[in-house]
């Protein structure tokens, strides 16, 4: 029985009480407790004192004389606080040989919450026209953790990716290509997307202030590009998937994949606009407004907003209109237009599409289906307006919270960090401006991390070979910008410090993987096998319980962070349990244990940590090294 079975068991047993008694009180809670006071907490008897006219203390007395006899055998002891919790505590000379064997099987943890329905994710959508920052960093991260969480609790997940290769950004690329004399071969080989957003990009930008011309043949140029027949249209599709193309390469390095890159221009000549609005305006959830302002414009009201233009007087859809059709699709609402070709195929061999409106060629794979039950969509906050106005107008369609708004803060620089960057200030922290180019892409940052991790990892252990190195960077410096990104909750401003982000004491990712490194080492040097059919009931001190609990509530982190959408909660376990960890390491002997059963036990514990660290690391995207 795991942690979170306990805690249902003993949910189930105190509603059995409530039953008996005629007692209709459904939400009291059944928690881990805080250290002394038992393993498990419950607070009904605070609950029903108001209803009783009775003490909690009292109440808690008459609970715990039911609950002892009702109680499942992993629980040895029910005590009536005096404040009035009532408080579990679990026999660990049963509870230690089912967590210890259950933690090493892949399967543990799992937990079916999404009963193989199908949710979409979408992340990432950075415009093409750039290399990604550190703030689209956290956007990708957000999105690929919220995916392998869902993935762990039996969601089907499907993972989008928006290119919106349409708007004013790309105009001013094929501005700068074609009127501002920039060369389309990057000098010294530079990545392409580095040089279409530092050079070409903001070099444009520049010269419209000198340039009012440039301006009339910015628009011209926008309204070529919705031509798909055009030039213009097929040049900005050349450059938009050459930036695209090295945009994915920094995305892998990180260990992210997708299923199916969405563009704007062929959601835009796909007509589903057209759709839904057909669809708005049949159930009234727009209106033609006949005077005033916004006269001839079709308009959406939104509670305690000012009335959303969705359409100009001109015909024109606003940006919004752009997201509303979008959405419908990604939910079913509208029939799919699109066929799907293969992108790539990724480097964990699984397949990314891309949409097409072409004519179905023959295929060896049948028509994959990207909508589904359910959608999240990680977008900053800066929209959180508009992706209410989506989310709201979608419940008219589903009856239900069916498309959720995943929102998050930006992503700022330590002044140190933009300094030693090359970016100057004079401020505490920077934040960032694609259109000024003053922003630190996360090729650099991971470079940056990379060379520090491989010189110190160099330092440590000088026999190490350069693949092994090179091995260790890659793992230590992408785990430390993913844990960096989702470390604080999603509504937090992250100030990101390289120097901070690398120490291997404190809630780091390096010291997380330290701990890996550390429990890997031990089992190395043991000549012994674990056996966990050897007893493991001697494993009764402080140190190695608190080790025990923390593997055991594994599966209460995992269903924390999938009801919650919440990565943090899971960043937060794995730092836990490696303190948990470190605190045994340091207070108990494994090798040199007292007997050899002792240490078999021992050894099992430490095997669990090792695997069940691991697998909550993987929900991370972050790889456990073996050396540091």
């Amino acid at each position: 029985m795991a942690f979170l079975e306990i805690l249902e068991s003993i949910r189930q047993t105190v509603q059995s009480y409530l039953s008996e008694n005629n007692l209709g009180m459904t939400n009291f809670t059944v928690e881990p407790s805080k250290p002394g006071f038992g393993d498990i907490t419950c607070n009904v008897a605070f609950l029903l004192s108001k209803e009783l006219h009775k003490s909690p203390q009292d109440i808690s007395k008459e609970i715990v004389s039911f609950c002892s006899e009702k109680t499942s055998e992993e629980i040895k002891h029910v005590i009536a606080h005096p404040a009035g919790h009532i408080n579990f505590e679990i026999d660990y000379t049963r509870f230690n040989k089912f967590v210890l064997l259950e933690s090493i099987k892949p399967t543990y943890a799992d937990i079916d919450i999404g009963n193989s329905s199908k949710i979409i994710v979408e992340h990432t959508s950075v415009n093409p026209n750039k290399a990604l920052h550190i703030g689209h960093i956290r956007n990708i991260v957000i999105g690929d953790i919220i995916s392998r969480i869902l993935k762990k609790v039996n969601y089907d997940v499907k993972v989008l990716n928006y290119i919106d290769d349409s708007g004013l950004q790309v105009a001013d690329l094929i501005i700068g290509f074609k009127h501002c004399g920039f060369s389309q071969e990057p000098p010294n080989n530079e990545k392409f997307d580095h040089y279409c957003g530092d050079t070409v990009y903001v070099g444009t930008t520049e010269k419209y202030n000198d340039d009012k011309d440039l301006e009339s043949k910015r628009h011209e140029i926008l309204k070529s590009i919705e031509d798909v027949n055009s030039d213009v249209s097929k040049f900005a599709q050349k450059i938009t998937r050459s930036v695209l193309a090295a945009q994915l390469k920094t995305v892998w390095e990180l260990g992210v994949t997708y299923d199916c890159l969405n563009f704007e221009s062929q959601i835009i000549h796909s007509k589903l606009w057209e759709k839904i609005f057909s669809k708005l305006k049949s159930q009234n959830l727009v209106r033609l407004e006949k005077t005033g302002k916004n006269q001839g414009c079709w308009v959406i009201s939104s509670p305690n907003e000012e009335d959303k233009i969705l359409v100009r007087s001109n015909g024109v859809a606003t940006y919004i209109a752009k997201d509303i059709p979008y959405a419908a699709w990604k939910l079913g609402i509208i029939d799919d237009p699109f066929n799907y070709e293969i992108y790539t195929t990724q480097e964990n061999s699984q397949t990314l599409y891309e949409t097409t409106l072409d004519e179905a060629h023959e295929h060896d794979y049948d028509k994959p289906v990207f909508s589904g039950d359910k959608v999240i969509t990680v977008i900053d906050n800066r929209q959180i307006r508009l992706q209410k106005i989506v989310t709201d107008l979608m419940k008219h369609f589903t009856g239900n919270d069916s498309y959720v708004h995943l929102g998050y803060e930006s992503v700022t620089l330590s002044a140190s960090t933009a300094s030693n960057l090359g970016l100057k200030t004079s401020e505490k922290s920077v934040q960032m401006s694609g259109r000024k180019g003053f922003y630190v892409d996360a090729d650099l940052i991971l470079e940056n991390l990379h060379t520090k991790i491989y010189n110190e990892s160099k330092k440590r252990n000088d026999s190490l070979s350069e693949s092994e190195l090179n091995s260790i960077a890659k793992s230590v410096s992408v785990g430390t910008i993913r844990y960096e990104m989702i470390k604080p909750d999603l509504d937090k401003i992250i100030t990101f410090d390289l120097e901070t982000s690398l120490k291997i004491e404190g809630d780091t990712c390096s010291y997380i993987q330290y701990s890996y490194a550390r429990a890997t080492r031990i089992l190395e040097k043991s000549v012994m096998s674990p056996d966990f059919n050897d007893g493991l009931s001697n494993l009764t001190n402080q140190f190695e319980i608190n080790l025990i609990k923390k593997i055991a509530m594994y599966d209460i982190q995992i269903s924390d962070a999938a009801n919650n959408l919440s990565p943090k909660v899971i960043a937060r376990y794995c730092y836990d349990l490696s303190v948990a960890f470190s605190s045994f390491y340091e207070h108990v002997m494994v090798l040199n244990a007292e007997s050899d059963e002792l240490k078999n036990s021992r050894l099992c514990l430490v095997t669990s940590f090792q695997k069940t660290l691991s697998n909550a690391l993987s929900l991370l995207g972050i790889d456990s090294p073996g050396k540091m």
